[in-house]
């Protein structure tokens, strides 16, 4: 009987082990299959990860931004006037892009009731300045608008640029007209003498550095002024109509201000225009 047992005893141990055995194998393989199925799926996402960087990194290089400046473009600061402190004879007409060209040559077109002005504009010396009066002649700022004010002695100068003709002089102040922004001054004569000589159009401001408006003077006659005025361009045609204008005098309505008057010889901007920017 104990041999019996014993032999009953050692075939189950036997059984016993072969069946751990089976089961431990058969777990390695297990575990051995699902190192393979996870190394698998982390090189997939390497290589998916790899490919997406690549075309995200090359698809950066190709968009161009919103924020990158174009070639050639200045920024300019067009500052607009609080809401609560614009007297009634601004015109409220939004702001330019800040972000214009400076590259190109302009002709500005001032069509009047006595003939057309031309000027030649440089945007490389005045980007912010030229980018102003484009932004204004296409919002047909200028049309209908009286050149308010001649003077002929001291200077010589026909200043135009209000729509509502209430500027006294080529120092404006915040009571007179003009567009609901200012702008900072750009080419600044201070190495010219004369500073203003004939046939040169110049920018009014209120004496304030960031204070140029809409209001321009044409110089017909070399001017001593203060080296303080945007030279935006250069009269190119009409200089002669404007000296015609100045032969008829003023009215001398301003003579206890800033001196002159309004042009005894009305001059009305019918339309202002500015070409396209050429190379």
């Amino acid at each position: 009987m104990t041999s019996t047992r014993e032999r009953q005893r050692a075939a189950a141990r036997a059984r016993l082990e072969k069946d751990m055995a089976e089961r431990s194998a058969k777990a390695r393989k297990r575990r051995q299959t699902q190192a393979i199925v996870a190394a698998a799926a982390a090189l997939a996402l390497v290589v998916a990860g790899t490919v997406w960087l690549a075309v995200s990194l090359s698809g950066d290089d190709d968009k161009p931004t919103n924020d990158a400046a174009a070639p050639g473009a200045s920024e300019c600061a067009f500052t607009a006037l609080p809401t609560d402190q614009r007297p009634k004879q601004i015109k409220d007409v939004g702001l330019p892009s800040n972000q214009q060209s400076g590259t190109g040559v302009q002709t500005m077109t001032i069509d009047t009731n006595l003939g057309p002005i031309t000027a030649k504009v440089d945007r490389s010396l005045v980007p912010c300045t030229a980018g102003s009066f484009s932004y204004l002649a296409q919002k047909d700022f200028f049309d209908n608008s009286k050149c308010h004010r001649l003077v002929t002695e001291g200077i010589k100068v026909l200043q135009c640029g209000d729509p509502s003709a209430t500027g006294a002089g080529w120092r404006d102040t915040d009571g007179q007209g003009g567009p609901s922004y200012r702008m900072a001054e750009e080419n600044l004569p201070t190495d010219k003498r004369p500073p203003y000589p004939e046939g040169v159009i110049a920018m009014a401001n209120s004496g304030q550095p960031g204070s140029t408006g809409s209001q321009f003077f044409i110089v017909y006659g070399d001017s001593p002024l203060d080296a303080a005025y945007t030279v935006v361009g250069t009269v190119t045609g009409g200089l002669d109509i404007v000296k015609d204008v100045a032969k008829a005098g003023d009215d001398g309505a301003f003579a206890q201000q800033a001196g002159g008057g309004h042009p005894k010889k009305e001059v009305i901007i019918k339309d202002l225009t500015m070409s396209p920017p050429q190379s």
